[in-house]
C-alpha cells in the first residue's frame, strides 16, 4: 500500500462507492487535474488520481519515457483495489496509458475494467508525424500555450520552467514513440470524448477507437479544444456517472 500512496492519490474518500474510476493525466498533468472530478463523483465514485513520476511531490524521481513501463507499474500498483468494480478515465496520453493498462490487467490476474473513458486523444492505431519532444525549450512552451491547459504564469516563470519542462519532455518522448501491438483487442466498453476544435485530434480520428474493443463503444463530441473537458465537465461528468452506475449494478458493486 506504501507503493501505492506513491502513485495514487485519494482527494475524497468514499468507502462506500459502489465502483472506483483511475484518472490518467495528460503530458505534464498530474494527479491535481482530477480534484474537480473527485469531488463531483464522490460518495457513488471513489476517483484514484495518478501521479506520475517527476512532478510536484515526485519531482525528485526520474521521470518514465514509456507508455507501456507506465502502464507495467501501475497494474501493479492497482491490487489492492481490485475489491469493487474499477475504471479506467485518461486525457490526451493518459488515454493511451489506460488503454494499455486494461490490456494488461486481466493478463496479470486482475479483473479487467468495466469501462474505458478515454479523452483528447486519438485512437491508439492512429499517428501523427509529431517531434515534440526533440524541439527546443522554446517550441515545447509554445506547444503548451497552444493547447491550453497549462498555467499562464508558470509558463512565464523560468525558475517553474526548468523545474517542470524535463517531465514534460520525457512524457511528449513516451507518447509519441509509443505504437500499439496490432491485433490486440480490449473487451470493455469504450466511451470517447473529443473536443470538436482539438487540433490534435479529428473526430475521424477519435471515432476509430472503436476499432479496438470487441465491446460497445460511443463517441461523443463537445465543444472546445485540447482541454475541451475544463468548460465541458458537467456532460463528462453525467456520461461517466450513467456509465460506472450501470457496469456497478452489472458486476454486483455496491450501491
Amino acid at each position: 500500500m506504501a507503493d501505492a500512496e506513491k502513485w495514487l492519490r485519494r482527494f475524497e474518500r468514499a468507502p462506500d462507492a459502489r465502483a472506483r474510476l483511475v484518472c490518467l493525466p495528460h503530458a505534464g498533468g498530474s494527479a491535481s487535474f482530477f480534484f474537480p472530478l473527485a469531488k463531483a463523483l464522490a460518495p457513488a465514485v471513489e476517483v484514484l488520481a495518478v501521479q506520475y513520476p517527476g512532478r510536484q511531490d515526485r519531482r525528485h524521481e526520474p521521470p518514465v519515457d514509456s507508455i507501456r513501463g507506465l502502464a507495467n507499474r501501475l497494474v501493479e500498483v492497482l491490487r489492492p483495489f481490485d475489491d469493487r468494480p474499477l475504471a479506467l478515465f485518461g486525457h490526451s496520453m493518459g488515454a493511451i496509458i489506460g488503454y494499455e493498462m486494461a490490456l494488461r490487467m486481466p493478463e496479470a490476474g486482475l479483473p479487467a475494467p468495466v469501462h474505458l473513458f478515454a479523452s483528447g486523444r486519438r485512437a491508439p492505431s492512429r499517428y501523427r508525424d509529431d517531434d515534440v519532444h526533440g524541439v527546443s525549450d522554446e517550441r515545447l512552451v509554445s506547444e503548451l500555450r497552444k493547447l491550453g491547459g497549462s498555467d499562464a504564469a508558470m509558463l512565464a516563470d523560468p525558475e517553474l520552467l526548468a523545474m517542470i519542462l524535463p517531465a514534460i519532455r520525457s512524457d511528449y518522448r513516451a507518447v509519441e514513440t509509443y505504437r500499439h501491438e496490432p491485433g490486440r483487442q480490449l473487451d470493455c466498453p469504450v466511451t470517447v470524448f473529443t473536443g470538436d476544435r482539438d487540433p490534435r485530434v479529428s473526430v475521424e480520428e477519435a471515432r476509430a477507437w472503436a476499432e479496438h474493443t470487441t465491446g460497445p463503444s460511443d463517441l461523443r463530441v463537445l465543444p472546445g479544444g485540447h482541454f475541451f473537458l475544463a468548460e465541458q465537465a458537467a456532460p463528462m461528468i453525467a456520461a461517466m456517472t450513467e456509465k460506472l452506475a450501470g457496469a456497478a449494478l452489472a458486476t454486483g458493486g455496491n450501491s
